[in-house]
């Protein structure tokens, strides 16, 4: 059985494996940004986990990754990549994620939450990926941060 205290090595090595790629091509402050983001998404997600049982910051630090050393995106698509669920799944607003992170990550990460809605214009799968697409003629790293997410 996999212990709390496995886990968070596991979830810092994993982070760490993030935090080492993009250390090779910006600079300390963003770095350290990019270790605020994660830090914050840890502390809001620190009681979910997913179906598996394991913490649920796993999956964020998965997406990181993937926009970190696949997609080689810079530090703000990193940042969003962390945040992605904490607006959707926890207390914290965008303007929480604004004021700590400032507009452009609020704005990625604003591109990639799913918005709830009491009614949906068709389905809410397909007001999610309209709501992604209509994101798509501002920047397309919205994008490749949601599709790192699926």
């Amino acid at each position: 059985m996999v212990t709390s205290a496995d886990y968070d090595k596991i979830i810092q090595e994993k982070a760490q494996v993030v935090l080492d790629a993009m250390a090779e091509r910006v600079s300390a402050s963003d770095l350290q940004r990019i270790r605020e983001a994660f830090e914050l998404a840890r502390f809001a997600h620190a009681d979910q986990k997913r179906k598996t049982g394991e913490p649920y910051i796993l999956h964020p630090i998965a997406v990181a990754t993937i926009c970190a050393k696949e997609l080689m995106l810079d530090t703000n698509p990193v940042m969003a990549a962390f945040l992605h669920d904490v607006v959707e799944d926890t207390h914290y607003t965008m303007e929480d994620i604004e004021s700590r992170f400032g507009h452009d990550v609020a704005f990625l990460v604003r591109v990639v939450t799913k918005q709830k809605k009491d009614k949906y214009d068709e389905s809410k799968q397909v007001d999610n990926y309209k709501q992604m697409l209509d994101s798509v003629q501002y920047d397309i790293r919205a994008l490749l941060v949601k599709l790192a997410d699926r």
